[in-house]
């Protein structure tokens, strides 16, 4: 059963911030956060505005696993993660992997609303090119159907997919992306993710043999130990990813990539690189490749900094009790 904290307590601890980013990323200019302390560190609230209260509960229960219970023990004292690179030009790409430093490994932002296929294969061929012995992986978010999700992994499969991430929206079409691919002898592994965080039965997939490996989220799924769970359960390889979060968040993906018995993949927690501010002067950002297991100390000179304007902070606090009201009639 999941801790069950009082609205009163989360509301006195919270602080809403608002964090530029660098580049816009899945049509995010500024990502918005509430950060709560609970007596053994801080948590991190930030469903995405368009998620309802019902699916915003999951990220409220991780929140409070975070600063009220703490993680399992972990089984490595860092984790490999990879660089992630927007839907941007190809042009652009070598700035957006400067940022990260060395990595082995590249996750790449594919199917975005308004661009071609074309700028989909010469975005992953300039990282490619730049990077010729990296794992590299594709998101496509769901952006595409059953037939595009074919067709361009056919012809991204030459540049050597450690797999792709999410090629279409529903567990059907993974599962018949998947087996086309094979059927082509084209050698790409499928990956779910929004199939594993949005589904009610999020071990349908692995049921369905829709998918070779699942993507987790620590916040969407409801905290470290239950998305531990749905591993253990799903009996597939896991990449642990983040949800656009500030380091606080990312500690917990890291936290959940620590305790996993088994880690094969580099795993998406490097994405604080994309914000241009973050919450403590100490942000979780990749060096040469390794995030570190540990509690994030929040500045409150950062908190301040990037505190939210009074509209969107009683908007954020509106929802954190409405959450809170959810949680507290369901704590299971």
């Amino acid at each position: 059963m999941s801790t069950l904290v009082p609205a009163s307590d989360l509301r006195s601890s919270a602080r809403v911030v608002s964090i530029p980013m660098r580049v816009k990323f899945r049509g995010v200019s500024h990502r918005e956060a509430v950060l709560v302390r609970g007596p053994v560190g801080w948590g991190e609230f930030c469903p995405f505005p368009e998620y309802d209260d019902a699916e915003a509960a999951p990220w409220l229960r991780a929140a409070i696993e975070a600063g009220w219970e703490g993680f399992p023990e972990p089984v490595r004292d860092r984790v490999a993660v990879n660089a992630t690179v927007p839907a941007v030009s190809a042009g652009e790409v070598e700035s957006v992997l400067a940022r990260f430093g060395p990595v082995t490994a590249v996750k790449v932002k594919v199917a975005e609303k308004g661009q071609s296929l074309a700028d989909d294969l010469s975005r992953v061929a300039e990282v490619r090119r730049l990077l010729p012995a990296a794992g590299l992986r594709v998101d496509a978010n769901g952006g595409w159907t059953v037939p595009a999700a074919i067709t361009a992994l056919t012809a991204l499969a030459e540049h050597t997919l450690e797999y792709a991430e999410q090629p279409v929206m529903d567990i059907a079409g993974l599962r018949e992306v998947r087996l086309e691919l094979r059927r082509r002898g084209a050698p790409v592994l499928i990956a779910a993710d929004e199939s594993v965080r949005k589904e009610t039965d999020p071990l349908r997939v692995a049921r369905e043999d829709a998918a070779d490996l699942l993507v987790i989220k620590v916040a969407p799924l409801g905290g470290v130990r239950r998305a531990l769970d749905i591993v253990a359960q799903a009996g597939l390889p896991a990449v642990v990813s983040s949800a656009l979060d500030t380091s606080v968040g990312i500690s917990a993906g890291v936290a959940l990539a620590a305790a996993l018995p088994e880690l094969p993949y580099a795993c998406g927690l490097g994405t604080v690189t994309l914000m241009n501010g973050d919450i403590t002067a100490e942000s979780l950002v990749p060096d040469r490749g390794w995030l570190p297991v540990g509690l994030v100390d929040v500045s409150e000179e950062l908190l301040d900094r990037y505190a939210a304007d009074p509209q969107r902070t009683a908007w954020w606090l509106d929802r954190l009790d409405r959450v809170t009201s959810i949680l507290s009639q369901n704590p299971c």
